[in-house]
């Protein structure tokens, strides 16, 4: 079993620290004349089993996406530079990674497309937290346990000493079934208190 002393805490990316701002496929889906249902599917439909786990390049998927849609490049890129570029990141939730520094360990534990990668660098977000495990580097996403399990091994602390966030109910309670304390992110002031309460309880 994975041991090793400290705490460690487990925050999601998408959801947690980035979200907000309008959702592009609402104004694509307008430009494209087809229902933002339509171009959900369109975009994500059979995404979980191809680019969310690195079985498919995020350049293929792209191209599966175009005949879908039957977009030309023009379109196309603009879809995908709006929708990598989307939503706004979190400051308190940040500072409180910045915090830790000396108190816990940390990671981003994410189910994401590899260009969530240079974002996180592009935005400065990389640099605050000890590691970083996607699920398109990793091969599996959560629920699976053993993306829990890689962040666990790369941090070198046991379940018992780890709190994960995240803002999907199913990916808390897996977690919490593999021994990590859970907390389900609704508000910014409620996770950071579940942080601060975790990391203090176990000084």
């Amino acid at each position: 079993m994975i041991g090793g002393p400290g705490r460690a805490v487990l925050v999601d990316v998408g959801g947690v620290l980035l979200g907000g701002g309008p959702d592009p496929l609402i104004s694509w889906s307008a430009r494209l004349g087809i229902s933002p249902r339509s171009l959900r599917d369109a975009v994500f439909g059979g995404c979980d089993d191809q680019v969310l786990i690195g079985a498919t390049g995020e350049d293929d998927w792209w191209q599966v996406i175009g005949g879908r849609l039957g977009a030309g490049a023009d379109l196309l890129d603009g879809l995908r530079r709006d929708m990598s570029d989307g939503g706004t990141w979190d400051a308190d939730l940040l500072d409180c990674l910045r915090r830790l520094r000396g108190q816990a360990r940390t990671a981003l534990v994410s189910n994401c497309w590899p260009h969530m990668r240079a974002r996180l660098a592009a935005d400065g977000v990389a640099g605050i937290v000890d590691e970083i495990v996607l699920s398109c580097e990793t091969g599996y996403a959560k629920p699976d346990p053993r993306i829990y399990a890689e962040a666990l091994r790369r941090l070198r602390v046991a379940p018992v000493d780890a709190i994960f966030i995240d803002d999907t109910a199913g990916h808390v309670a897996a977690a919490v079934s593999l021994g990590l304390a859970g907390h389900r992110h609704l508000t910014t002031s409620a996770t950071i208190a579940a942080i601060d309460g975790f990391v203090a309880a176990r000084r």
